[in-house]
């Protein structure tokens, strides 16, 4: 049985379902969430579970058998910071705690395409070496610390880290008036029948449809072998506004969205994918086309 903390979370849940559809048996925890997404209903073991308190985390080695860990849950960050990084660690030291105790195969845990932040590259690949920059988000900086706590953590043990380099992900379950991602508040305007904002033209960002970003951490996590550590989970390409609009359009051709005037940008930046294709054979089902019309179908009937 696979754990997924942060199982009801966007990443979490798409993850779980995509083990369920591997053949895995699955249990997802949560803390504050409770409603169970329609397509985990029935097919995941669900548990409440605070996970900075250590002794509730190791009982479910008790009452399960657990084989593998992929460590999801998180926090959002308050004015305090320290109280959202002490939150954060407890928590991952928990959750390592328990992969040491069980004796898991393999322990991955969500990083971020923010560990790259400050590389000239345009093409992101694992091998780059990670610069010192000024993170514009805690759960940027803490995910970055993370990883050598994870890899140090598991040193002389039989658990395999695997370290998830998420891309900009979105789609179902995600907030809806997210600020990270434009897309989800820009289509529940359009779902409202509102003018959506203005989106700058030349504009694009890295961008992965959650389905497939969780697909891809199922695939991580099953794998018989992986030779790497550290593995980008994205779509492999960046998707620019004018993409992303006309995609909308061609769902919901009555709701116009302008473009702001090109400001020449530049290339985005996006996450290579080519370790993970080459060691799972992940490639991505969604396109941005196919994406768009997939959350506007679930948006009509799921308010996130």
């Amino acid at each position: 049985m696979i754990l997924v903390t942060g199982g009801l979370g966007m990443i979490g849940a798409h993850t779980a379902r995509a083990l369920l559809d591997l053949g895995q048996e699955v249990i997802v925890t949560s803390h504050r969430r409770s409603d169970l997404p329609s397509f985990l209903a029935g097919a995941a073991t669900v548990e409440t579970l605070d996970v900075t308190d250590r002794e509730e985390f190791l009982s479910l080695g008790k009452r399960y058998e657990i084989s593998d860990i992929v460590h999801l849950a998180g926090s959002i960050p308050g004015d305090d910071p320290v109280s959202f990084f002490r939150t954060d660690l407890t928590g991952l030291l928990n959750a390592l705690d328990a992969a040491r105790t069980w004796g898991v195969g393999r322990f991955a845990v969500a990083s971020s395409i923010g560990n790259y932040i400050g590389r000239p590259e345009i093409c992101w690949t694992e091998d780059l070496p990670l610069p010192v920059a000024d993170y514009p988000h805690l759960i940027i900086a803490f995910k970055k610390a993370a990883e050598p706590i994870v890899t140090h953590a598991l040193q002389g043990t039989d658990v395999q880290p695997v370290l998830l380099r998420i891309g900009s992900t979105w789609g179902p379950l995600m907030d809806p008036e997210s600020a990270f991602s434009p897309k989800p508040p820009y289509i529940g305007a359009v779902l409202r029948g509102e003018t959506p904002p203005a989106l700058p033209d030349d504009a694009a960002e890295d961008s992965c449809y959650a389905p497939d970003a969780g697909r891809a951490i199922a695939l991580l996590t099953t794998a018989p072998t992986l030779p790497h550590t550290v593995y980008n989970v994205s779509s492999g390409q960046p998707v620019s506004n004018r993409e992303f609009v006309e995609a909308v359009k061609a769902v919901r051709p009555e709701i116009a969205g302008d473009l702001l005037p090109g400001r020449t940008l530049g290339p985005a930046p996006y996450l290579d994918i080519t370790r993970l294709t080459a060691d799972t054979g992940f490639t991505p089902e969604f396109d941005i086309n196919r994406a768009v019309a997939d959350y506007v179908d679930w948006r009509t009937t799921n308010p996130r």
